[in-house]
């Protein structure tokens, strides 16, 4: 799929999804800005994309600072001109018991996940409603879906996925008139970090780069019938 001179924003893109979907999208032809907390993970994605030939940009931030939020976008219009797709990739986990969960660490967790999609949807929003036309794609989990197994220690996480999803529904009938399409992807067991710090006993059935090419697959032409969606991929193994 021919992705050549799209501009594509992807959070959470120093290691894991984010990082494969970036260097997907940069192998494609897309100009990518990629964004997380780590310099270090930054600076190795972008020279590893740079080394394949692509198009790349890093800056460090937190998607639960409204300025840092707003630093990005600025920075991806200046340098680029246009905003064609945002990947929300940006997440934590913390496994906690809910008697004991303190209040900073709950809203650390929905402040990341949740907070942090809304404020760069709601950035790409303004950006994407004066040209007319954009993709966004937000990751929720299988840990927001109503009826699917959940483990223990995993409230925060779930409550701020399930929030991804909501969220995501709505943006979906308030972008359609301006040309803007938004889903959700609700995988299950990928081979990150994150799973095996939040639910170790689980193997995964799915690696980054797998879930990178569905990703792929939504951002393009081909991807225009799910906006509103929320798809479910059962991926344990």
């Amino acid at each position: 799929m021919d992705m050549n001179n799209k501009v594509a924003i992807i959070t959470g893109a120093g290691r894991g999804v984010g990082r494969s979907t970036a260097r997907l999208l940069a192998r494609a032809g897309a100009r990518v800005i990629l964004f997380s907390r780590t310099r270090a993970q930054l600076d190795e994605a972008v020279a590893e994309i740079t080394r394949e030939g692509g198009q790349a940009l890093a800056m460090v931030g937190d998607v639960s600072r409204e300025e840092d939020v707003q630093n990005l976008f600025q920075r991806a219009q200046q340098s680029y001109g246009s905003i064609d797709i945002l990947i929300n990739c940006a997440a934590i986990v913390a496994v906690k018991p809910f008697t004991d969960m303190d209040t900073a660490l709950w809203d650390q967790v929905i402040n990341i996940n949740l907070r942090g999609t809304f404020l760069c949807c709601r950035a790409a929003f303004q950006q994407m409603m004066e040209q007319k036309q954009g993709v966004i794609i937000n990751i929720s989990s299988l840990s927001g879906v109503k009826g699917v197994e959940k483990f223990p220690g995993l409230s925060a996480y779930n409550v701020s996925k399930s929030g991804v999803a909501s969220l995501t529904e709505i943006l979906a009938v308030e972008g359609k008139p301006h040309n803007i399409r938004v889903c959700a992807v609700s995988p299950g067991a990928i081979d990150t970090e994150m799973l095996r710090q939040a639910a170790p006993h689980l193997k995964a059935g799915m690696t980054p780069d797998e879930l990178a090419d569905i990703l792929f697959f939504l951002a393009g032409d081909s991807g225009r019938m799910f906006s509103g969606s929320n798809i479910e991929l059962f991926t344990n193994a």
